[in-house]
């Protein structure tokens, strides 16, 4: 996956290839490329790779499918090396299903809230300690000026699915009840969607209805909006002159819930996973040990990676010396929550069917309430 660690992965495959004589090629796509690319090799069962980056939600689809490598066995086989206690909890849900673990925790990231700390001072507005506070800032500042109050992903499919549902779920609503059904209707999540629709409309910047992660991180780093959530593994770069136009001048704190509902904070990332028909997952076991070291994870951070799955690496004293917001991440992924969105196996096609009602909603062609009974039916037809 072409995310800020995927430099460092390829650098640090190199190392580890020459190291132990292993040919070892890493290619990196986009998000809809690489999904693509690994489904039709398991359509397929032509082997093209013996390991890719999972998506965490692709979780439940692929263990059902039979796609990639029950690492259980290697797992307990190895415990001694692997220094299991160290990694987060949230991380393993990145590749657990079941009595399953079917991708190994690579990259993980947490939501986290990103503010402009000159704006809001020269504004005389507090950094939001909940969503309510968030959406009042972002609306003081509007979208009048040269700075807009607020921005996220409007683009249809997975880039505006994703961005409501963080939004949603902090929010107090879900996507799946505890009974595993469709509940993408909520009272919860039509208020959510009210929301979001109202932030776009009066707080963020021209053309973010057409934003997808990148272009939401170059509104921000480019000081076109005074806040953003994303994803911590962006956070390292708003402090490089090179990318970024707002270095010095950046705030963090976990992304906000609603009032009154209780601190945790939605888990992501990336998984390693050895495809079913690799006919080398021995020699793929062996790198994934290797990258995944607390040794090798430090090295990970300082190469600018900028995600985290074990505690040892949030927690280092040198690293939050160079990366003063390691703190920040490290309260949020102790209460992270890898079920923000959900793992099942029908979830790309949930995705697909909230990123039509956000993409309706955003253009002004279905009020919240018509968009998500929508999406509620055509999720409900997939169980």
């Amino acid at each position: 996956m072409n995310d800020p660690f995927a430099s460092t992965l390829q650098k640090f495959a190199k190392e580890w290839a020459d190291e132990n004589g292993v040919d070892f090629q890493v290619d990196v796509v986009g998000y809809g490329d690489l999904a693509t690319r690994v489904r039709s090799d398991f359509v397929g069962g032509t082997g093209n790779f013996d390991l890719f980056t999972m998506d965490i939600v692709w979780t439940g689809e692929f263990a059902e499918a039979g796609n990639t490598v029950d690492l259980s066995d290697r797992i307990a086989r190895d415990a001694d090396e692997l220094d299991l206690d160290d990694i987060y909890d949230a991380a393993w849900t990145q590749g657990e299903w079941g009595d399953k673990q079917i991708a190994y925790p690579l990259a993980g990231y947490v939501n986290l809230l990103n503010y402009r700390t000159d704006v809001l001072e020269q504004e005389g507005l507090q950094v939001p300690a909940t969503l309510e506070d968030l959406s009042d800032v972002a609306l003081a500042i509007g979208n009048d000026g040269p700075v807009a109050g607020w921005v996220a992903n409007g683009q249809q499919g997975p880039a505006a699915a994703q961005d409501w549902m963080a939004y949603s779920f902090q929010s107090g609503g879900q996507i799946l009840d505890g009974d595993g059904k469709p509940v993408i209707n909520s009272d919860v999540n039509v208020k959510s969607l009210e929301l979001y629709r109202d932030l776009f409309d009066q707080a963020a910047p021209p053309g973010a209805t057409e934003f997808d992660w990148g272009q939401r991180e170059t509104a921000f780093t480019q000081g076109r909006a005074a806040t953003v959530e994303t994803w911590s593994v962006s956070r390292a770069s708003y402090e490089d002159p090179d990318v970024s136009t707002i270095a010095g001048n950046v705030g963090t704190v976990p992304a906000p819930m609603a009032a009154g509902l209780d601190p945790k904070y939605a888990f992501g990332g990336w998984g390693l996973a050895i495809n079913a028909d690799s006919d080398t997952p021995d020699a793929a076991w062996e790198f994934i040990k290797w990258v995944t070291s607390p040794e090798v994870q430090k090295r990970w951070v300082e190469d600018g990676a900028g995600t985290y799955i074990r505690k040892s690496t949030a927690e280092d004293p040198e690293l939050t010396a160079e990366f003063p917001f390691q703190p920040v991440v490290a309260e949020a992924l102790a209460n992270g929550d890898g079920d923000a969105r959900p793992r099942v196996p029908q979830y790309s096609e949930i995705e697909n069917a909230v990123g039509i009602a956000v993409s309706k909603v955003l253009t002004k062609g279905a009020t919240p309430q018509e968009a998500l009974d929508e999406a509620q039916a055509t999720a409900e037809a997939l169980f």
